[in-house]
Order: C-alpha cells, then structure tokens, then sequence
C-alpha cells in the first residue's frame, strides 16, 4: 500500500475579500504578546454564507488544528483575534439559526434520527448522480470538495470529547477509535482518504485545495469546528455526529458504486467500502449509547441535538445544490477546474 505524504504545517490561502484579507495579512506578522490589539474589520456587510467570510473563518479556525506554515502560533489564543473570530461565527450562526428555523418542544432527538434514516425512493444529489451517470472528473471534483474535511476526518467532532460523561463518552470514544484506524497508523481514515487522492492523481496534501472549493465546501467544515470548539455547543455537536455517521453508510455505498461504474483504482473504493461497513454500525452505537445516554442525562440538550442534526443537513444541502446545479449545467464545481 502507497501511504500519502503527510503535511502538517500547510500554506495559507489566497484573500478572497477584505476579512479573509484581514485576517490573512495578520498572521504573517508576530502575533502582540503584551497587549490587545483591536482588529477592525467589517463583518456585518458580508454574506455570511460567502467565501470571503467563510475563509476567515476557517484560517481562524485552523489555528487550532495544524496551523500554517510560517505562522506564529500565538495567533491561536490572541484576543483581538479571537474577537473578531467571534463576530464572523455570530454572523454565520445567525444565519444558520434563521434557515434551520423554530425547534418545537414536541421533537426528539430520537424521532430526528429516526428520520434521517428514511430514504427516498427516487432519491438525488450528488452520490446518486455519481453513482448513475457522473464522469471521472466530476468524481475528482467531488473528492476535492471533501478533501476539507476528510484529511481531517474525525478531528472537529474530538472537541467534545471531555464535555461528555459516562456511557455517552465511552461510546462516543468507540467511534472516534474507528475513524482513527482502531490504533493502526494506516488505517486512519485520514491517511485512506489521502492515499484515494493519491490514487485518483490529485494532491492529497493538507488544505491542498482550500484555495479551489467555494464557500459552500468551506462552510461544511467551520460548521461541525463552530459546534466542536464552544462547550456551549455540545449538544449540537453531537447531534451534527450522530447525523453525519446515519447518513454516512447508504451514501457511502452509492459512491463506492460509482468508482466501480467509473472502474477506479481500489484505493478510492476502499475508503468508501470502509465506511459502509463502519458507518452502519456506529448508527446504532450513536443512536442508543451517545445520543440516547446524553439527552438521558441532559434532557435540557435535546433541542440542540436536533439543532445539530439539522444544521448539518443545512450546509450539505447547500453544497449539493451547488454541485448539481454546476454539474447539470456542465460547468466545473470548483472555483477554477482541475488541469
């Protein structure tokens, strides 16, 4: 097995607007040790689902996970930015709150992840595109997109780990063991999607991409680091896992369908096999020992556990619509195509 070369320090991006410039312009400089220094920038004039707010957000972000390479690592706790971290979330959870929409008393988390897996018959989006008629390329394009999130698999939902107790926490752990290989290096799920770009002749470098996804694919990934970095989030937190590993499995499959309708290399069918046998059984751990032990103990969490759930299925309907929309219409889904 080719193991995929690993960065752990990656480049920063390019500005794509006055905050992400803002920031950006920053942490070339030696992060203040002595004093707070106020950072002016104007948030509340962007789109909070736009590209220059959501790359802010998530170099901000990734302080906190790798870093950058050549940048001070005293930015990660600096105060002035951290304010303005803070005001570039409130926009953005503003704005998933407002399309979310009202929480009645009457739902459960249970009946929320009862529904989740409930399938269409005629379903759509991307996987059963990919699956029925998607092209290599779109198939490239589409690990990119989840380059994001992928190379860093299972890191943003480990935030919560010390804010859960009892059996919530042991399963949760039981889980977060599998997606990080069940103690093998090559296994790490991390390190299989690494070795899929490499397979799928694409560079699967660290945040190799994150100067080619648009907004919707960046607004994925600061979502779940929102909701795994703020104690307060908790419940949401969770709730965002439990939605990703129900959906995760049948997906899963219909991509792996699609590698073998495209006759991929194996490397891009294992990681997605991988998932379907895992996923289908982390469901029920999540659903009864997570979930279940959690709102049990907590029952004040139940609505942000169903807030969670989803917000999730908010920013990855956003990034499907754009998939398809670009797709159907035969245009690149990036901000500029694969050479």
């Amino acid at each position: 097995m080719t193991l995929a070369p690993i960065v752990v320090e990656p480049r920063l991006p390019e500005a794509r607007g006055p905050l992400s410039l803002a920031v950006l312009d920053l942490l070339t400089e030696r992060a203040p040790r002595n004093h707070l220094h106020r950072i002016e920038a104007s948030v509340r004039d962007s789109d909070p689902y736009g590209i220059d707010l959501q790359l802010a957000l998530y170099v901000c972000y990734e302080l906190h996970y790798r870093g950058f390479a050549g940048v001070d690592p005293g930015w990660e706790w600096n105060p002035g930015l951290l304010h303005l971290r803070a005001q570039l979330e409130e926009s953005f959870l503003d704005a998933v709150h407002r399309d979310v929409g009202e929480i009645s008393a009457e739902d459960t988390a249970a009946a929320e992840m009862e529904r989740l897996t409930v399938e269409p018959v005629d379903g759509a989006g991307p996987s059963y595109y990919l699956r029925d008629k998607g092209t290599w390329e779109q198939m490239q394009e589409y690990f990119v997109h989840r380059s994001l999130y992928h190379l860093k698999e299972g890191d943003p939902h480990a935030w919560a780990i010390p804010r859960l107790m009892g059996q919530a926490k042991a399963a949760f752990v039981a889980v977060e063991f599998d997606e990080f290989g069940g103690g093998r290096g090559d296994q790490v799920h991390q390190q299989l999607f690494a070795d899929l770009m490499v397979a799928a002749g694409l560079d699967a470098t660290y945040l190799g991409y994150i100067d080619m996804v648009p907004a919707e694919s960046l607004a994925v990934v600061n979502l779940m680091s929102f909701f795994g970095l703020h104690r307060q989030y908790r419940g949401a937190a969770i709730g965002h896992f439990a939605s990703t590993e129900i959906t995760s499995s049948p997906g899963s499959r219909r991509l792996a369908e699609a590698l073998d309708r495209l006759g991929a290399a194996d490397a891009c069918a294992l990681f997605y096999r991988e998932h379907v046998e895992a996923d289908a059984v982390h469901e029920q751990v999540v659903r009864t020992d997570v979930v279940g032990d959690l709102v049990s103990r907590e029952p004040a969490l139940n609505s942000d556990v169903i807030f969670g759930i989803r917000a999730h299925e908010l920013v990855e309907d956003r990034l499907a619509d754009h998939l398809m929309a670009c797709w159907e219409s035969g245009r690149s889904s990036l901000r500029r195509p694969l050479s």
